[in-house]
């Protein structure tokens, strides 16, 4: 099963994505309709909204008076938290027993408004947002949903802004032009991405791109995408990864590198990552083992193997390349991968070397291995030099 949430501004379109989400097939549950399901009538919910706000967000024939209440939870913030207390937990229920129910091969997809605002996104593999300039949606408000124009503002200013929602965003759906182009958009996203993905999850099989380059530019969106990564890892492993850490190429501001995201999990012990609920927590994530890959290379002052030893997982994801990396913490692999990634940080120069280091080989390597062997002789020149800048700038782990 592949857990997707759908989130986007007021007046973005999100509800034409989940539509046809929903007709390519998607198991879409709506947060709304689940709202509305909890507070009907004769439920335990709207009574405890009535005796919160009283008889003036009822309607003569005994349902919710939703404008009412929204009325009086607006601009009013231990209103508002009253009124999730009451509701939230009834919504978060159901929604837990409509998941349930879907078939082990659904792509279930979670539509919710304040999706970025309530910091749900760790709980999905891929949070979707729907995007929109904000003069596009305010005009669909008032045009197309007869808001009046303050009242459309004010509901677009107590939402999360355009940057917060984009950088919690695995896949951003531009919507400023027309429908058309939305709706292509979706059904790119949904057989060139979320189908592969849901099929990869369930069959344990790594998404692999044969022809990932060695560099290209530095994109300042690789920050945001290791953040969601890490946030989803302790989310679901919690205290079996007492530290998760962005290493590698892509966690050197400014430095180009391959589109890989390297994800470094810290554990109190190895055999931790050996644990069957471990690899089953990991395998449900999207980050299935790969035994191939189970040991780092050793430094020449540290030579024993045994301490060069890890885990290693990659994620199925089509769209987003990632490797996991499990290692204990203090271990040389642990450190090493955090005392490189510290140095190129600090050395702009020695960045520029790797750089240049890793563009040579690239051209004169005729495959992946061979790169990766012929690069092993600079990382044992450049050793001496991190550990001189460890020791002056008295960095640790």
């Amino acid at each position: 099963m592949l857990k997707v949430g759908l989130t986007g501004g007021i007046g973005s379109g999100k509800s034409t994505v989940a539509r046809r989400l929903a007709e390519l097939g998607a198991c879409v549950v709506d947060s709304d309709v689940l709202a509305r399901e909890v507070a009907a009538p004769g439920g335990d919910g709207l009574a405890r909204v009535r005796r919160r706000f009283g008889d003036g967000v009822i309607t003569a024939d005994g349902s919710l008076d939703r404008p009412a209440l929204a009325s009086a939870v607006f601009g009013d913030d231990a209103a508002r938290a009253d009124l999730e207390g009451i509701l939230h937990p009834l919504i978060a229920e159901r929604t837990a027993q409509v998941v349930a129910a879907a078939p082990p091969d659904a792509i279930v997809v979670h539509d919710v408004p304040l999706l970025v605002e309530k910091h749900m996104g760790p709980g999905y593999h891929l949070v979707v947002v729907v995007d929109a300039p904000a003069a596009v949606r305010l005009e669909r408000l008032v045009g197309e949903r007869g808001m009046g124009e303050a009242d459309a503002r004010a509901r677009m200013e107590h939402q999360a802004n355009d940057d917060t929602r984009r950088a919690a965003a695995d896949v951003l759906l531009p919507n400023g032009g027309s429908r058309e182009e939305l709706v292509a958009a979706v059904h790119e996203l949904w057989h060139e991405r979320l189908r592969p993905f849901e099929e990869n999850v369930r069959l344990g099989r790594p998404f692999r791109r044969p022809d990932t380059p060695v560099l290209v530019d530095y994109d300042p969106g690789w920050p945001h995408a290791a953040r969601r990564i890490v946030d989803r890892l302790g989310a679901a492993l919690g205290d079996r990864a007492p530290e998760i850490e962005h290493v590698g190429s892509t966690a050197v501001p400014g430095m180009p590198g391959k589109d890989v995201i390297d994800v470094q999990i810290g554990v109190s012990r190895l055999a931790d990552a050996d644990d069957p609920d471990f690899m089953s927590t990991m395998a449900d994530l999207g980050f299935p083992r790969i035994d191939d890959y189970r040991m780092d290379h050793p430094t020449e002052d540290l030579p024993d193997p045994s301490l060069w030893v890890k885990r290693f997982h990659a994620s199925c994801d089509p769209g987003r390349v990632v490797h996991v990396h499990v290692r204990e913490l203090g271990s040389a692999g642990w450190q090493y991968a955090l005392l490189f990634r510290d140095f190129l940080r600090a050395d702009p120069e020695a960045a520029a070397e790797y750089v240049d280091v890793k563009d040579r080989l690239r051209r004169e390597s005729s495959s992946s291995a061979d790169y990766a062997e012929a690069k092993a002789p600079w990382f044992g020149e450049i050793w001496p030099r991190i550990q001189a800048w460890a020791q002056r700038s008295g960095w640790h782990d």
